[in-house]
């Protein structure tokens, strides 16, 4: 159900690519997004921790889980806005954030989603986009364990921080120079 904001019915992407506060950041600063929630999903531990998804022992991806106005900005966008600030074609890693829980993946609410998304990765496999292939995974959204309350807006309370400064701020960049026409 729409907020009063947006009217019309929203749908939900969650998306796994690094870090969930690079994601998260990025995410917040495109219209038609209402709401991101950093998490977890993907595991086989119930209600997992910060510490325990870290530690790489739990199976889960840290991920944002986005709400949006498909009337606004589509799912096909949010996608390209993925796979513009992060590496798809790095197993299990992000820059220095390396494990499972920072792999490339998209969790998919419908048919509808996973269809998009598998397409998106042939075309971009077949283009000249990448040195290597994706291996960004797609399945199915198993239970999405929103993260401790510290993680939400990181990077909007903790700009200042060193990974913040070195880390998000080039996704940033990237995000203004190559959607700015989307931006809030």
């Amino acid at each position: 159900m729409g907020s009063p904001a947006y009217p019309n019915a929203t749908e939900l992407a969650t998306l796994g690519g690094g870090c969930f506060w690079c994601l998260e950041a990025a995410y917040l600063r495109l219209r038609g997004v209402i709401r991101v929630i950093p998490g977890y999903a993907g595991g086989d531990v119930a209600d997992p921790t910060y510490e325990a998804v870290c530690s790489g022992e739990t199976g889960h991806a840290e991920v944002v889980q986005i709400e949006f106005d498909p009337q606004s900005i589509g799912y096909r966008e949010l996608l390209d806005v993925f796979f513009t600030i992060h590496d798809p074609t790095t197993l299990n890693r992000q820059g220095a954030d390396i494990g499972t829980q920072y792999r490339s993946v998209i969790f998919v609410h419908s048919d509808d989603q996973e269809t998009i998304a598998s397409n998106m990765i042939q075309e971009l496999n077949n283009g000249d986009f990448f040195d290597q292939p994706i291996v960004t995974e797609i399945s199915q959204l198993p239970t999405f364990y929103p993260a401790e309350a510290y993680h939400w807006k990181y990077y909007d309370q903790n700009s200042t921080q060193p990974y913040c400064q070195v880390v998000i701020n080039p996704k940033l960049a990237k995000l203004r120079h190559t959607f700015r026409d989307k931006l809030k």
